[in-house]
């Protein structure tokens, strides 16, 4: 029996725990990502945030990845390895959070450590979301670190095996988070009254996740051990050189990848932040129903995304997988702006767009190892990431800027509680849907340089 045979990956009880183990850490992280996202309304209500502010505070969680902390982050992952990089992550998010909640909560509001200084600037933004903008933007460092260190330590333990499957049941999991936030959320601040309660509870399981990373970190320290004695004492991760970084940007598949994640996320995750205001506008309800429908939309990704990753295991067609993903989040969005919607065709619609969002994380992230070498695997998802959070930086104001700009006078009437008034959310949302577009024209792309120079994106990844 070989050294290889030997190793702790080979048994699948051990790296299937080890995947739930990464899962928990992303599971919560996504649940603090969106714990404001129900609650647009309500922030404009006790805290004066207009669509601007909010999609600004939405936008900020990247705002520190855009200005270079992503390429550091990569950079420590190759030369530190998942274990540091991990904790290091976990930790952040946890800090983060803590900022940010202090930022909403009535303590400080009522001018507690900050507010004189936080008041002192920018005074058309309220000093409550310039608080939640710095934890956030905290918060997010440490979240889009532990993102590509959980990618990175999944293909660590899954090479050669179920690696699409495996990746696919992290995002599964992670977006339970979404559906589970989006349910909670609004009926947690109904009950105490203020938004502060449900970001207290989501900062308290960012620390649940720093433990079960924890947990996952010493048998991560075993596997390694076994990789260093096949590899005579060195592991891949010690074969990094900072100077690989250039292969990436030199790379045209790689950076037509990277292009296509900005994009299909661009049309996500902002879209997220302001599909309940959309929701409740359009079908007239309240914020806690309206968010109810909207849980829906991770729910179809959850379901599907291992079924789908487990076909492009044993089946492949990763690239065609993106293509259809790209041009049935286009489909929904036209639907959203343009239909008279109803409830049924309002779930329909969430349904199909979870459904694209099962199909292309599921393809791409795998699809990673087969163009970029082993040994700096961490700077390509890390750059992949950063020009992902560029768009997530930059998309969310530009949505709510869009969003007054159409609708000149009605947060001003929000603010005030006049009633029957609503945005029109037509023009703002074919802005995702002309990302979805380029999004489709970048899959074809793909396909066809795949096609000649046989990267192998169509091909199984489950080794025979």
């Amino acid at each position: 029996m070989s050294v290889l045979q030997k190793n702790i990956s080979d048994s699948p009880v051990a790296r299937w725990s080890a995947l739930i183990l990464l899962s928990l850490l992303m599971f919560f992280a996504y649940m603090f990502f969106d714990v404001l996202s129900p609650l647009e309304n309500l922030l404009a209500t006790e805290r004066g945030w207009t669509p601007g502010v909010f999609g600004t505070v939405g936008g900020s969680s990247y705002m520190l990845n855009v200005f270079g902390f992503l390429i550091i982050a990569g950079i420590i992952l190759d030369k530190m390895g998942v274990r540091f990089t991990g904790l290091l992550a976990a930790s952040i998010m946890v800090v983060g959070g803590a900022v940010k909640l202090y930022g909403i909560s009535d303590a400080f509001s009522a001018g507690g450590f900050g507010y004189d200084f936080m008041s002192s600037f920018w005074t058309s933004f309220p000093p409550s979301a310039k608080m939640a903008l710095l934890g956030f933007a905290i918060f997010g460092c440490g979240a889009e670190m532990a993102g590509i260190t959980v990618s990175r330590a999944i293909v660590k333990w899954f090479a050669g095996k179920e690696l699409a499957m495996a990746m696919g049941l992290e995002m599964a999991i992670a977006r339970l988070g979404v559906f589970a936030i989006f349910r909670l959320s609004p009926a947690i601040a109904d009950s105490f009254g203020s938004v502060v309660m449900p970001v207290a509870i989501c900062g308290l399981l960012l620390c649940v996740g720093l433990l079960s990373f924890s947990v996952y970190a010493l048998m991560d320290r075993k596997l390694d051990r076994q990789l260093s004695m096949a590899h005579n004492g060195s592991s891949e991760e010690d074969k990094f050189r900072v100077s690989d970084i250039g292969r990436l940007f030199t790379s045209r598949v790689f950076m037509i990848v990277a292009l296509l994640c900005v994009l299909y996320y661009s049309s996500i995750f902002p879209f997220q932040r302001f599909a309940t205001g959309m929701i409740q506008t359009r079908l007239a309800i309240d914020a806690t129903s309206a968010a109810k429908i909207f849980s829906l939309f991770p729910i179809g990704a959850m379901a599907l995304t291992p079924f789908i990753g487990a076909f492009i295991d044993f089946r492949g067609r990763a690239a065609t997988m993106l293509i259809f993903g790209a041009a049935l989040m286009c489909i929904c969005h036209l639907i959203f702006a343009y239909a008279t919607l109803t409830t049924s065709l309002t779930y329909i619609t969430i349904l199909l767009l979870g459904i694209s969002f099962a199909l292309v994380p599921a393809a791409l992230w795998p699809s990673v190892p087969k163009i970029v070498e082993s040994r700096y695997m961490g700077s390509a998802y890390a750059l992949i990431f950063w020009i992902q959070n560029v768009g997530l930086f930059l998309v969310p104001s530009l949505f709510g800027w869009s969003l007054q700009k159409s609708n000149p006078g009605v947060a001003e009437q929000i603010q005030a509680g006049v009633t029957g008034v609503s945005y029109d959310y037509t023009y703002p949302l074919l802005i995702f849907a002309g990302f979805g577009v380029l999004a489709f024209m970048l899959g074809i792309w793909l396909k066809a340089l795949n096609k000649k120079n046989n990267y192998g994106l169509e091909a199984p990844n489950v080794k025979k």
